[in-house]
């Protein structure tokens, strides 16, 4: 089965591609197909994950599969949050986004964050019974970061028990505890249901 992936984020692809992988699905980004990404325009992330399935879905005529996720601090409103990986400007990179956030939080010392992960898989564009199976991966926010493997704010998020930031986690291992491997793993239960 080939999906298309709902992102031109080369980390969400090599992840997600990873967690795929024992179904045999191949994921391609929809970025390969010069697909444009779709407007995020709603408040939630199950919203936006629903819309973005379905713009790739339309324009690749393929089965899609969208991710919208984020880091939620409710120190700061919930923020990041939707705005996640545009949290610095519509431009912004990692390093941007982890400064506003570290510029943002002040004094605190460690405050409760959690990611948060929405995915969506639909057969079609117009597929009336969407698979979405979400995930929440709870941990705290250092000043600093630490680790250089992950993305966005696998540097700063420490990972609670592991002593360590999800950046400097092994791939296999944040996989497994990641708000988007939990999710994963919903979605991949739902779909082995109906293979």
């Amino acid at each position: 089965m080939k999906l298309i992936l709902a992102s031109g984020n080369a980390g969400k692809l090599a992840e997600l591609r990873r967690l795929l992988e024992p179904l045999g699905i191949d994921l391609e980004s929809q970025a390969a197909l010069g697909i444009a990404p779709a407007a995020e325009t709603r408040s939630t992330f199950v919203e936006n994950a629903l819309d973005k399935a379905r713009h790739a879905s339309r324009e690749s005529g393929l089965p899609a599969l969208a991710d919208d996720s984020g880091l939620v601090v409710p120190m700061l409103g919930g923020a990041p949050g939707i705005r996640s990986a545009r949290y610095a400007g519509d431009d912004a990179d990692d390093d941007a986004n982890n400064a506003k956030l570290i510029a943002a939080l002040g004094d605190a010392r460690e405050p409760a964050a959690h990611f948060y992960c929405a995915l969506v898989l639909l057969r079609h564009p117009e597929d009336p019974a969407p698979l979405v199976a979400t995930g929440r991966w709870d941990g705290r926010i250092l000043g600093e970061p630490r680790g250089d493997g992950g993305f966005g704010y696998d540097p700063l998020f420490l990972v609670p028990g592991a002593g360590c930031t999800a950046a400097e986690l092994p791939a296999a291992e944040k996989n497994r505890l990641s708000h988007r491997g939990q999710a994963m793993a919903m979605l991949l239960e739902s779909l082995r249901a109906e293979v």
